[in-house]
């Protein structure tokens, strides 16, 4: 009877020993890189997650030619760890590339193998590397327009890099811009394959108000285009407060503004298709004065933010709580992020940068 009861036992450790596996799950396990500049090594990551209940080990990385370099998390990943695959591609032939690393872990009895491809081209003017963003035929070096940190009076200016892929001639053109803002293309016309640039000036004493201020303008990719979201570049001004008037004890005493959150960025890692995650930022004064949350905005359809209260004794603090919607990721433009102008002197405007990607 003890022996039987032993080695039941041994059967049931066993089986638990089989069931408790690491398991290896890369955020992506295909990359598509576009064009990529002749001789401009490129580096690919391929970041994993140990989703099993045992340490996660790997033991080589193979590439599928000698112009890929690959690294890796070489120390053991701890289950619900995460760690990264990198290689490093320095192109040698013009032209489609189709390339694979070959992972080896105790995740798996053969390799796990990752791929990237695209297009290696000896042309920089394609400006797919100087002009990140498509407008149809049309490429820019901004998908937004930001004026942080303006005082009244002043009429900075942010040029936009604007390239024309396209077969015919272009005009480069803003729409709807509101009554503070100006802007001049330089040249006026652009030639097929042809670069130049939009100067936009702010005129800050036409502002509605102060703190933050909102709109979108939009790029016309050819005669008679119109507004949608597709040509949009959202737009935002940020009009310090003025401290000039302070006493000398307000100088003395003022409200300081102190976050939960280090580096003032959250990072919600990677969502999934309509899944909601919510973070919470306790907001301390540790000055010596009332402290006021004058304005706060929200640059993104993406992000739901909810305070509690906007105005703190010194000592006293206010959660935001921040939630990001994921199914709203893919309409996202610009920088996700929670703008806050505050009557703190040293700090009268606070970003927290919101880091989150869809599955």
């Amino acid at each position: 009877m003890k022996q039987l009861f032993m080695m039941i036992c041994g059967l049931l450790l066993a089986v638990q020993g089989l069931q408790a596996q690491p398991k290896i799950t890369f955020q992506q396990e295909n990359q598509e890189l576009g064009y990529v500049l002749w001789r401009n090594p490129v580096t690919i990551q391929f970041s994993f997650t140990n989703t099993g209940d045992k340490p996660l080990v790997i033991s080589n990385v193979t590439a599928s030619c000698g112009c890929t370099k690959a690294t890796w998390t070489e120390a053991p990943v701890p289950a619900g760890g995460k760690g990264v695959v990198t290689a490093v591609f320095d192109a040698e032939a013009i032209g489609h590339f189709y390339k694979e690393v070959g992972v080896y872990c105790n995740a798996a009895s053969r390799p796990i193998y990752l791929t990237f491809n695209g297009e290696v081209t000896a042309d920089a003017r394609n400006y797919s590397f100087t002009h990140p963003f498509g407008f149809g035929p049309i490429r820019t070096d901004k998908d937004e327009l930001d004026f942080d940190d303006v005082n009244k009076g002043e009429q900075p200016v942010i040029e936009i890099g604007v390239a024309n892929t396209s077969s015919k001639a272009y005009t480069p053109v803003l729409m709807h811009l509101p009554p503070y803002l100006r802007a001049v293309a330089e040249p006026e016309t652009l030639g097929k394959g042809k670069a130049g640039k939009i100067r936009v000036t702010l005129d800050t004493g036409k502002l509605p108000k102060w703190g933050i201020t909102r709109a979108s303008v939009y790029l016309s990719r050819f005669p008679g285009d119109k507004v949608g979201s597709d040509n949009e570049l959202p737009l935002s001004v940020v009009l310090l407060p003025d401290f000039s008037n302070l006493t000398e004890q307000e100088k003395a005493n003022p409200p300081v503004l102190s976050l939960s959150t280090a580096g003032k960025e959250l990072d919600f890692g990677v969502l999934e298709g309509r899944q909601k995650k919510s973070q919470t930022v306790v907001i301390t004064n540790t000055g010596r004065s009332t402290l006021l949350i004058q304005d706060m905005q929200v640059f993104s359809m993406a992000l739901a933010v909810k305070l509690n209260k906007r105005s703190l004794k010194p000592g006293e603090s206010a959660k935001m709580k921040v939630t990001v919607l994921a199914e709203n990721l893919p309409r996202v433009k610009g920088t996700p992020r929670i703008l806050m102008i505050t009557n703190d002197p040293q700090q009268p405007k606070v970003s927290v940068r919101v880091k989150a990607t869809l599955k």
